[in-house]
C-alpha cells in the first residue's frame, strides 16, 4: 500500500501511480510479446547450427586418385624411378604430372594420367542447405518483428546509398511504433506526476522548510500559485525531434520554395534553425505568404513607376516630335529660301546671259544685213551688167540671124553628085515603081 500518493486537481477521485507503466498491443488481458513469436524460430536457427557444425566435423577434404600402372610405364629419363612418393610430390609441389599415352609395346595406355583429383561435394551440399535453412529462419524473424537489416545492423552494405539506407530503416517505424508510443506516454505521466509531487510538497511543514532553505523565497512562492491550476493548464506535451526523412521533407520544400522565389534565402535559414518540423512548415507558409504580399507590394510600385516613366517617355516623345518636326519645317525653309535664291540667280546670270547673247545676235543680224545689202547691190550691179551683155549678144545673133535668112532664099539640092554609087553598086533599085 503507497503513502502519499498525488491527485490531480481538476479529478480528486483519481490517483495517480508511485510508477509509470505501460502495456502496449494487449488484448484480454494478454499482451503479445515479440519474444513469443520469435522463440520458436530461434529455437530453430540453435537447431541448424548444431546440425551445420555436425555436418562440417564429417567432410572429407578433396583427395586424389593415383595409377599405378601408368607410373610404371614412365621413364624420366635421368636414371631415376617415377614412383607414386615421388609424383605425389611433383603433383602438390608444381600442380604438374608426367604421364604416356602409349605403352612401351605400341598400345594405348589407359592410365596416361597417372594422378586426377576426387572432388567430395557430398558434404558441401549439405552445408548449402543447411546455411539456406538458416537465412530463411532468420527471414522469418524479421517478417515477425518488422525489424530489417537496416535497422537490426546485421548486413549493412557498404556500397548502398545513405537514402535508400534511411528508407529501409524507415519501414520498420511501423513495426516499433507502439515502442515509440509507449516511451512517450511514460515520460508523459513522469512529467505530470513531478508537477504534482512539486504542489504537493508545500504542503507539508518539513518540505516547505526544505525548500524554503535550498531555493529562495521568490520561488517558493512562485511554486504556491501552482496550488489552483490544473493539470492541463501546464501545458505537458511531448515532441519528438524531426527524424531525417522528415528534414529531408522540410529541405525539399524549402528547395521548392526557393526556385519558385517564395522566400529568400535568409528565410531559408531561419527555417533550418527551427528545430520543430509543425512549427517550420508553419513560419515556411508565413514567409510565403509575407514573401507574396512584399511582391504584390513591389509589382504595383513597378507599375505606377512603369506608368509614370512611360508617361514621362510619351511627354519626352511628343516634345521630340514637336523638335523634330520644327526642325523639319526650318529645314525645309532654309532648303525653299536656296532654292529661291538659287532660282534668283539662275535667272539673273540667264539674263545676263541672254542679254550677252541678243547683243551678240544684234551684232550678227547688223552684219548679215550689211553683207545681204552688199550682195545685194552686187547681184543687181552683175544683173545690169549680164542684161547689158545678153542685150550686146542679142544684137549679134539678130544680124547674124538676118543674114542666114537672106542666105536660105536660095534654092538648095539635097541630091548626091555622084556620091550615092558604092563601088558599082548603085541605088537605082530602091527608087519607087
Amino acid at each position: 500500500m503507497a503513502e502519499n500518493m498525488t491527485r490531480p486537481s481538476s479529478d480528486v477521485t483519481k490517483v495517480n501511480m508511485n510508477y509509470s507503466i505501460c502495456a502496449p498491443r494487449m488484448y484480454k488481458g494478454r499482451i503479445d510479446s515479440i519474444v513469443s513469436r520469435i522463440t520458436s524460430f530461434a529455437d530453430m536457427i540453435q537447431l541448424t547450427h548444431l546440425k551445420l557444425q555436425q555436418v562440417l566435423s564429417r567432410v572429407v577434404p578433396d583427395g586424389v586418385y593415383l595409377d599405378m600402372d601408368g607410373l610404371a610405364e614412365v621413364d624420366l629419363g635421368n636414371g631415376t624411378n617415377y614412383n607414386p612418393a615421388e609424383a605425389l610430390n611433383m603433383y602438390f609441389q608444381t600442380g604438374s604430372i608426367v604421364g604416356r599415352s602409349l605403352t612401351q609395346d605400341g598400345d594405348l595406355n589407359r592410365g596416361k594420367v597417372p594422378i586426377q583429383e576426387l572432388q567430395s561435394s557430398s558434404g558441401m551440399s549439405k552445408v548449402q542447405a543447411l546455411i539456406s535453412t538458416y537465412q530463411y529462419y532468420l527471414q522469418m524473424i524479421r517478417d515477425v518483428t518488422g525489424l530489417n537489416e537496416a535497422v537490426d545492423g546485421s548486413m549493412p552494405d557498404k556500397n548502398a546509398l545513405v537514402g535508400l539506407q534511411k528508407m529501409a530503416a524507415a519501414n520498420s517505424n511501423v513495426a516499433t511504433r507502439h515502442i515509440l508510443k509507449a516511451l512517450m506516454y511514460i515520460t508523459i505521466k513522469i512529467a505530470e506526476n513531478i508537477s504534482l509531487r512539486a504542489n504537493d510538497a508545500l504542503q507539508f511543514p518539513l518540505t516547505r522548510e526544505a525548500l524554503l532553505n535550498s531555493i529562495n523565497t521568490f520561488n517558493v512562492n512562485t511554486l504556491q500559485e501552482m496550488e489552483k491550476v490544473a493539470m492541463h493548464d501546464f501545458g505537458i506535451f511531448l515532441e519528438l525531434e524531426p527524424d531525417e526523412e522528415e528534414k529531408a521533407k522540410l529541405e525539399q520544400n524549402i528547395q521548392v520554395a526557393l526556385q519558385g522565389g517564395g522566400i529568400d534565402l535568409d528565410d531559408a535559414i531561419d527555417i533550418r534553425e527551427v528545430s520543430n518540423i509543425k512549427l517550420a512548415n508553419q513560419l515556411l507558409k508565413l514567409k510565403r505568404k509575407e514573401k507574396q504580399a512584399d511582391a504584390q507590394a513591389a509589382q504595383q510600385a513597378n507599375i505606377q513607376a512603369q506608368a509614370q516613366a512611360n508617361a514621362q517617355a510619351s511627354e519626352a516623345a511628343a516634345m521630340a516630335e514637336v523638335q523634330k518636326q520644327q526642325a523639319l519645317a526650318e529645314t525645309k525653309v532654309q532648303i525653299e529660301k536656296a532654292k529661291s535664291d538659287f532660282e534668283i540667280a539662275r535667272m539673273e546670270q540667264e539674263a545676263l546671259i541672254k542679254k550677252q547673247l541678243m547683243a551678240e545676235e544684234f551684232n550678227y543680224n547688223i552684219q548679215l544685213a550689211q553683207a545681204q545689202a552688199s550682195a545685194t547691190t552686187e547681184k543687181e550691179q552683175e544683173i545690169e551688167d549680164r542684161k547689158d551683155k545678153r542685150v550686146r549678144i542679142q544684137g549679134t545673133q539678130q544680124s547674124e540671124l538676118i543674114d542666114q535668112r537672106k542666105n536660105d532664099l536660095l534654092p538648095k539640092d539635097f541630091e548626091s553628085a555622084g556620091n550615092d554609087n558604092l563601088s558599082g553598086f548603085g541605088l537605082e533599085q530602091f527608087e519607087p515603081r
